[in-house]
């Protein structure tokens, strides 16, 4: 498909060669494995396309359904060969708690392993892996700098995880990523990619075809294709604030390089910090139009005392996902509930 074409127009076209089903709408498929034609319609390619299959054979390999979720996806990134799994390993020092729980899977195959800090110097054939928008906070980092500055000026390689920023507000590509992400929770698709708390599994994209071959060899023998049904069809003193983060609150000198990262805005996750950690405990329930849960990128506004879902968090974090709701609603839900927590922790207390 054409990049010429406006965004809008690539995501609703982008699947039409990927199916030959009379449906308009993609059907729901439960099927692991598909009727094979008859003898004469057989091929044997030396190198089957798996970006287009002709037919499927077994859902390890191909499905209907996730080709065409990987079409619209690879056309919404860019034009990249993409993939979409249950399972992502990520590498990273200081970062959301699951990357950590998979980095101890990793070491125990690979004890070598050596973690070091993203501003650490980097070697030929090492892999940084930056995310940005950070989880839980909204601040941004600058992928130009990273790409050139660390990275690949010594033959790295920059992983780069954009769940906080989908497109089009952030197109990691442009700023040197070699691999890029949208994942969440431990290491789901349920946010702005599903967009209704849904939906759950991973995308992998990436630019080279051959690359893409070899992430699509382990993901079919490692079993981690997305299950055929339902993952891929689918004034008074209030509670004192003590800081918010958000990419538009780092300060004036990186507004440059960020606004022409994220020309589309800044993330609609962010978080702030209350100075009593009962008080952010209690915040969540006396909230109406936000629902006390974890996530994000769903059409609700969500809001969690962070340590309830990260054990490593401050317990006086809260974090936010703003919905599709009214801004103004939102706001005075969030200023009632501010102005009445005080009284509400001294009820309990």
């Amino acid at each position: 498909m054409s990049q010429n074409l406006e965004l809008a127009t690539r995501l609703l076209h982008a699947d039409d060669e990927a199916h030959s089903e009379v449906n308009v709408a993609p059907a729901i498929s439960v099927s692991t494995t598909f009727r094979a034609p008859g003898p004469v319609k057989l091929e044997y390619p030396d190198e089957p396309d798996v970006t287009s299959p002709q037919r499927h054979i077994y859902s390890r390999y191909t499905t209907p359904i996730s080709t065409r979720v990987e079409k619209v996806l690879s056309a919404l990134l860019g034009d990249t060969r993409l993939h979409t799994h249950r399972e992502l390993l990520q590498l990273i020092q200081d970062g959301y708690h699951g990357v950590h729980v998979s980095i101890d899977v990793y070491k125990k195959a690979k004890p070598e392993l050596e973690i070091i800090d993203i501003d650490d110097e980097f070697k030929p054939g090492d892999l940084c892996w930056v995310e940005t928008p950070l989880n839980p906070t909204g601040e941004v980092r600058n992928l130009k700098y990273y790409a050139e500055k660390q990275v690949h000026a010594v033959g790295g390689r920059l992983i780069v995880d954009s769940t906080f920023a989908p497109p089009p507000i952030q197109d990691p590509f442009a700023w040197g990523a070699d691999v890029v992400l949208h994942s969440g929770g431990q290491f789901t698709w349920t946010k702005y990619l599903g967009g209704h708390s849904d939906l759950l599994c991973g995308v992998l994209a990436v630019r080279d075809l051959e690359e893409w071959r070899a992430l699509w060899h382990n993901r079919t023998f490692m079993g981690n294709m997305m299950t055929p049904a339902g993952q891929s069809w689918d004034g008074v003193r209030g509670g004192s604030i003590k800081h918010v983060w958000h990419a538009t609150l780092q300060g004036q000198k990186d507004q440059g390089w960020i606004k022409k990262q994220m020309p589309g805005g800044g993330p609609a996750c962010f978080s702030f910090m209350l100075d009593d950690p009962n008080e952010a405990r209690v915040l969540p329930y006396m909230l109406k139009l936000f629902t006390p849960a974890t996530s994000l990128g769903g059409v609700e506004s969500l809001i969690e005392q962070r340590y309830l879902s990260d054990a490593g968090a401050d317990k006086r974090l809260i974090r936010l996902s703003v919905g599709l709701e009214n801004l103004e609603d939102l706001k005075e839900d969030l200023r009632q509930a501010l102005n009445g927590v005080p009284a509400k922790v001294k009820a309990r207390l």
